[in-house]
């Protein structure tokens, strides 16, 4: 099918120097190589583990901070915190006023931690925004084109369903954290969804575990409540062992029109992953859209030209700002708490039921 539909992002005319804190995985594989794509300059890295940092510097040419005090005197530059929710805070109150700041979802470990930040960032003026970054891959910018443009009309189905063979064990720190899946996965899905439809009334929502595993949560099942006529079901299970075979991670979107249908492949055989794909059906059966790039981590790059050219005026809408950022960790509080609270009951006997 031609390629009509956006999938990148312009990169800024006069891109802006960047200062990262955090020298891990996420920084090493996604950040600095996407940044380096982009031909968008980073000019310092600080990290805990001095040493660590020192050699991520050394592999990408980039100056290394022994004191994090020092890396937030820069100035005239992007501060992009890559570090872990519960140090946002901390670092934050580094960072001088009317500072841009770019923060590694989620935004805080809860709600309470992200009303602190965004309370923080208002006091402090900071330009800031997070990088729910799958916002910025080049199959979803597609698929918000051809929503804007009418293309599938009104949106009355969304479904994000996943079955997966997740390796947990990558992430040993994982094991202690009382949340993970819905705060470090789902809430890629979530705030996609609201980046395609807007905020949802409310959510029912149930998030366990699995016999086989240490993690406190890994597999979802969510009702995200759009009213009479958008129905949006999210259900992803990250325990999915039987073979590649019958796995998947896709987004269906249905209109009034026509449909869309997204493969996320990154998850899947996860992590050498798999090809995106993105398919519509506008009147005329399925066609595939060819896909310049992927969601890693070409939209990485793009999150980071979307800022920039927002910071240097070039656009006059920072997306997934701290103040709409808030709203998914809203939504991701309220699931935890709608999974917390018992079922509505089912009646056992016609003796309880009242005629």
């Amino acid at each position: 099918m031609p390629n009509n539909y956006q999938q990148s992002w312009p990169m800024p005319t006069q891109p802006v120097p960047i200062v990262i804190f955090g020298a891990g995985s996420i920084v090493s594989d996604a950040h600095l190589p996407a940044y380096e794509q982009n031909n968008l300059p980073v000019i310092g890295l600080y990290d805990l583990d001095y040493e660590k940092a020192k050699a991520l510097g050394q592999k990408f040419n980039i100056s290394v901070f022994k004191d994090p005090a020092e890396a937030a005197a820069i100035q005239n530059c992007i501060f992009d915190l890559a570090i872990p929710p519960s140090a946002h805070h901390k670092v934050l109150e580094l960072i001088p006023e009317n500072s841009a700041v770019i923060l590694q979802k989620p935004m805080g470990s809860n709600l309470s931690e992200a009303s602190n930040i965004l309370t923080l960032c208002r006091k402090k003026s900071l330009n800031a925004c997070v990088n729910f970054q799958l916002r910025f891959a080049p199959m979803m910018i597609a698929l918000k084109d051809i929503i804007n443009k009418g293309l599938i009309g009104e949106i009355v189905d969304i479904d994000m369903w996943a079955a997966l063979d997740t390796p947990w064990n990558l992430w040993k720190f994982l094991e202690d954290l009382p949340r993970v899946e819905i705060l470090l996965h789902s809430i890629h899905y979530f705030d996609a969804i609201r980046f395609l439809v807007g905020n949802p009334h409310g959510v029912h929502a149930k998030t366990m575990g699995h016999p086989a595993s240490k993690i406190s949560n890994t597999r979802t099942a969510a009702i995200l409540d759009y009213g009479e006529d958008l129905r949006c079901a999210v259900s992803i299970n990250h325990n999915h062992n039987y073979g590649r075979k019958y796995q998947a991670c896709e987004l269906r979107v249905c209109g009034t029109k026509g449909a869309a249908y997204l493969h996320l492949g990154v998850n899947l055989n996860y992590p050498k992953g798999e090809p995106d794909k993105l398919a519509v059906n506008l009147g005329n059966g399925w066609e595939e859209i060819e896909l310049e790039g992927s969601w890693f981590i070409d939209s990485f790059g793009y999150r980071m030209r979307q800022f920039q050219r927002e910071v240097t005026g070039e656009e006059k809408t920072l997306i997934s700002s701290v103040e709409d950022a808030w709203h998914t960790m809203a939504l991701v509080e309220t699931a935890y708490e709608s999974s917390a609270k018992p079922a509505t009951k089912i009646p056992t006997s016609i003796n309880s039921i009242k005629f």
